[in-house]
C-alpha cells in the first residue's frame, strides 16, 4: 500500500512539474516575442519565437500573424539593414518546429500556413568552392536567386532548399531531401536531388 502511495505521489509531482515547466516556457517565449517584436520589419499578432533564437539583419525580416518559430532556429538576412524591403518574409500561420535555418541575401518568401519539420535549411545563395587554395568559407558567393515556398507547403525533417527554387502551393517535400529545382503545386518530391514522385489528381478550386 505504501509503495502504491509513493508511486502515486511521484506521478502527481512529476505531472505537476511538467505542467509548470510548460507554462513557464510558454510565458517566457511569449514575453520574449513581445519584447523583440519591434526589432523586426514586421511581427504579427500572436506570433511566437522560442528561445534560443539566432538572428541577423532582423530589420529586414517580416513575420506574419500566428507564426511559430521553434527553439534553436536561425533567421538571417545578409547585407545592409537599411534597405526598405524585407528580404525574408514568413507568412501568416507558418510553423517551424525548431533548429531551422533561413538565410537570405536577396529574397526568401514563405507563404501562409507553411509547415517545417525540424532542421530544415533554406538559403537563396551558395558559397563558391572551385578554388582549392582557399577555404570555402573565404570564397565569394557564386549564386544568388530568390526562393519561394507556397501556401500550405510541408517540408519534412532535414530538408535543404537551394537558391532559385520555387516550391508550389500545398507541395510536400520528404525528409532528407535536397531541393535544387522547382516543385509544382500539389506535388510530392523526395530524394537528393529531389524528384517529383506524385502529383495530386486535382488541385483545390480557388
Amino acid at each position: 500500500m505504501r509503495g502504491r502511495r509513493r508511486a502515486s505521489a511521484r506521478t502527481f509531482l512529476g505531472t505537476q512539474a511538467l505542467a509548470a515547466y510548460r507554462l513557464w516556457t510558454r510565458g517566457r517565449d511569449k514575453a520574449f516575442s513581445v519584447a523583440v517584436a519591434g526589432g523586426f520589419s514586421a511581427f504579427g499578432p500572436r506570433s511566437v519565437v522560442q528561445l534560443p533564437l539566432r538572428t541577423a539583419g532582423a530589420r529586414r525580416i517580416a513575420i506574419g500573424a500566428d507564426v511559430f518559430v521553434g527553439a534553436g532556429s536561425w533567421l538571417q538576412v545578409i547585407g545592409p539593414e537599411h534597405e526598405p524591403e524585407p528580404a525574408l518574409v514568413i507568412g501568416d500561420g507558418t510553423s517551424m518546429s525548431g533548429s531551422c535555418v533561413l538565410s537570405a541575401m536577396q529574397s526568401i518568401v514563405l507563404g501562409r500556413r507553411v509547415l517545417f519539420a525540424r532542421n530544415v535549411y533554406v538559403a537563396d545563395h551558395m558559397h563558391g568552392y572551385d578554388d582549392p587554395e582557399t577555404a570555402v568559407a573565404d570564397q565569394a558567393v557564386t549564386r544568388v536567386a530568390p526562393v519561394v515556398i507556397g501556401d500550405g507547403a510541408w517540408l519534412g525533417q532535414n530538408v535543404v532548399v537551394g537558391p532559385g527554387v520555387t516550391i508550389g502551393r500545398g507541395a510536400v517535400v520528404g525528409a532528407n531531401s535536397v531541393v535544387l529545382s522547382d516543385v509544382p503545386d500539389y506535388s510530392v518530391a523526395v530524394g537528393a536531388p529531389a524528384r517529383v514522385v506524385r502529383t495530386f489528381a486535382a488541385a483545390p478550386a480557388g
